[in-house]
């Protein structure tokens, strides 16, 4: 019973000049496509995510929509703590109460520094700005069983998408 994470940046978005807030940032007609053809890689790939949790920005939901109409999940549930700055904190909190004893997968989308640093806490228990995760790029972290998954979790995955893309 072993629960793996899949930390997912968003794809690419709009000019941060162009829109009144950056939570109003769309994805670019070249950040979706990209974002669909990493999500027709992973699907390709055999995962399926018991859920996807998401910022509640724009262009990161819009990519856990896509990731949802791939089938790679048929649930998608906003997620406060995604947003830019959030805290790995509460996620852990959640996660404690999160189908507990089971087998799953589980898809974040968010934000770089965030994912990467949320990554390292779970690696090594402290964020050391080593992990850049690109947009619509995949880090995959399985946490122990049992233990606190802070500073024992193992990376299993780091993949920019242009090694997605086909």
């Amino acid at each position: 019973m072993s629960t793996k994470i899949y930390l997912i940046r968003h794809g690419i978005a709009a000019d941060a000049e162009n829109y009144p807030t950056d939570a109003e940032r769309p994805l670019t007609e070249t950040g979706d496509r990209k974002t669909q053809q990493v999500a027709q890689e992973i699907k390709q790939l055999g995962i399926n995510f018991h859920l996807i949790l998401t910022s509640p920005l724009l262009r990161a939901s819009q990519t856990a929509k896509i990731l949802q109409d791939y089938k790679l999940s048929s649930e998608v549930k906003e997620f406060s703590s995604l947003a830019p700055g959030g805290d790995i904190s509460d996620w852990l909190e959640w996660l404690k109460t999160w189908k507990s004893g089971e087998s799953r997968e589980l898809a974040l989308v968010g934000h770089q520094p965030d994912l990467g640093n949320w990554a390292e806490i779970l690696i090594w228990g402290e964020a050391r700005q080593a992990l850049i995760l690109k947009k619509a790029g995949v880090i995959g972290v399985t946490l122990p069983e049992g233990d606190s998954p802070v500073g024992n979790a193992q990376m299993f995955w780091l993949t920019p998408p242009r090694f997605l893309l086909s």
